[in-house]
């Protein structure tokens, strides 16, 4: 009955070598998984990605996709020997995706320490540049969707949902609300269309290159509900829902609220709450829609819903905040949790805002801010919107490296609203969430890294001296391995033997 359950943010970057634009991508985006990884101690030999539980192609509606007929950038269950993949002691796991670095971040169990561990994978990768900038050719690294020339690369959202959810039901309710997040969580973007061709600017950097309603793909015929059925958890009481249309954030409220909005609207799906408390808010045409949004910085297009009513974008989103709040009230009355009555607020001031100029959202939204310092450049240079050095703008909004990022150097100088400072991400590098089996996996990593052998999200791999055989610990259940949990057991234990007889007992007693 409130924001929390158990989430995380996966972010593959943009990568380019200044003055190389034919330098292999996969190669540099191994060269700064390995050498951050490298700055931690960790070989990726020793402590890499475990895929025996993966099922990329089992679809939540019921069937698996053959695989026969599965694209090959579906198929994650394989394991490339040459693509650099390690586990991190902060629980997360960093990659090589698809010709990208990718961070995902550790399990988190509420929308704020999901920022905060996302920022601590902005961290990791400007940390990867440093250190990659006195080896040529180095790098460049972009917290971005799409490179303005026809690609784009995810942002990808997990949520842990009840397995007793109809999934025919997320599907109905939750689309109209990811049709008009963006709203409030879009990224902002120079150019109109895949390819940018069109002259303009719009809200959110990925919203062009969706082309379905429901699907498993993630890397063509993108759809607004994604269905792969994974959910790295106990499978009879959990299922994993993959978001792929969300925008990488710089703005910790826009971040906040693409998290806490997010899983408002899940709870009440799963609550059954938006079936009786309200009128039907199906949209017309989704995808037509969501673009229709996206075109549109001043928040006047309307869409059409299923009734015939049409709606701007920010009034739908507003009605999703006042059934949210209803439902929190209905539920929790006076014994509203921090985290939810956090989310509620920044909703409601953020979308007061975007309701009347939007441009007074320019503290918390990213989209509002980016535009914001695109004008100023208008103004100064008298550009238009074709101007290819406002795409140049566009580009080094999303710099990781904090000199020459701009959105790095807005918050630098107060200019966005900072919740999480950079001293409490950066601790976030190293150290996994305290509350989530993330502990664990970290724990084992930092204090018996010649034994661990692999990780995943539900499992970790162990050699145990003078045994030919490994062994896997499963951590199925996502709230056990927690530092309250087993922390004791962890720091007592000698070696990785110790450790597992003590786990063993403590299982046996039904700790």
């Amino acid at each position: 009955m409130s924001v929390r359950r158990v989430m995380g943010i996966e972010t593959e970057y943009g990568i380019s070598v200044p003055g190389q634009p034919n330098a292999n991508p996969m190669v540099l985006s191994g060269d700064v998984v390995t050498t951050y990884a490298a700055s931690r101690g960790i070989r990726p030999a020793q402590a890499s990605w475990d895929y025996a539980d993966e099922a990329p192609l089992r679809d939540a509606r019921g069937f698996d996709m053959g695989r026969g007929v599965a694209h090959p950038s579906q198929l994650t269950d394989v394991e490339d020997p040459t693509m650099a993949n390690v586990v991190l002691t902060n629980g997360a796991r960093l990659y090589v995706d698809h010709a990208h670095p990718e961070y995902s971040s550790p399990e988190v169990t509420n929308p704020r320490d999901g920022v905060v561990w996302d920022k601590a994978g902005e961290l990791v990768m400007r940390e990867a540049v440093a250190r990659l900038a006195t080896m040529p050719p180095g790098v460049n690294l972009y917290k971005n969707n799409t490179d303005g020339k026809g690609q784009s690369y995810g942002t990808h959202e997990n949520y842990l949902m009840s397995r007793r959810t109809p999934f025919s039901r997320i599907i109905a309710q939750l689309t109209p609300f990811f049709v008009v997040r963006q709203v409030m969580c879009g990224s902002g973007r120079v150019g109109i269309g895949v390819d940018s061709r069109t002259i303009g600017y719009q809200l959110a950097q990925r919203s062009d290159f969706f082309e379905t309603e429901v699907g498993l793909e993630t890397t063509l015929k993108r759809p607004i509900i994604n269905t792969r059925d994974e959910p790295h958890a106990v499978a009879d009481l959990y299922r994993r829902l993959h978001v792929i249309l969300g925008d990488a954030n710089h703005c910790d409220v826009a971040n906040l609220l693409k998290l806490g909005a997010t899983s408002l609207v899940l709870g009440m799906i799963e609550d059954d709450w938006l079936t009786s408390a309200t009128t039907d808010l199906t949209v017309r045409q989704p995808v037509r829609a969501l673009q229709t949004v996206s075109h549109d910085p001043t928040l006047q297009a309307t869409i059409e819903l299923a009734d015939g009513r049409t709606v701007r974008g920010v009034e739908l989103l507003r009605t999703y905040h006042e059934l949210a709040a209803r439902w929190v009230d209905d539920r929790l009355g006076g014994d509203v949790d921090d985290d939810t009555a956090e989310v509620l607020r920044w909703w409601n001031t953020v979308l007061t805002a975007l309701e009347g100029d939007p441009m007074d959202a320019r503290r918390w939204v990213d989209w509002v801010a980016k535009l914001s310092v695109l004008e100023g450049y208008r103004e100064r240079d008298s550009l238009g919107w074709g101007d290819p050095r406002l795409k140049a703008v566009d580009i080094q909004w999303s710099d990781v490296r904090a000199d020459r990022g701009l959105a790095n150097r807005l918050a630098a100088t107060g200019r966005v609203e900072v919740l999480v400072p950079e001293a409490e991400a950066a601790r976030a590098m190293d150290e996994a969430p305290e509350d989530t089996r993330a502990w664990f996996r970290g724990a084992c990593l930092r204090k018996f890294p010649d034994a661990v052998m692999a990780a995943s999200w539900d499992s970790v791999v162990v050699e145990l001296p003078g045994e030919r055989a490994l062994q896997r610990i499963p951590i199925l259940e996502p709230l056990r391995g927690t530092k309250d949990a087993v922390g004791d057991l962890v720091e007592g234990a000698p070696d990785i033997r110790s450790l597992l007889a003590s786990l063993a007992a403590a299982d046996g007693r039904g700790d």
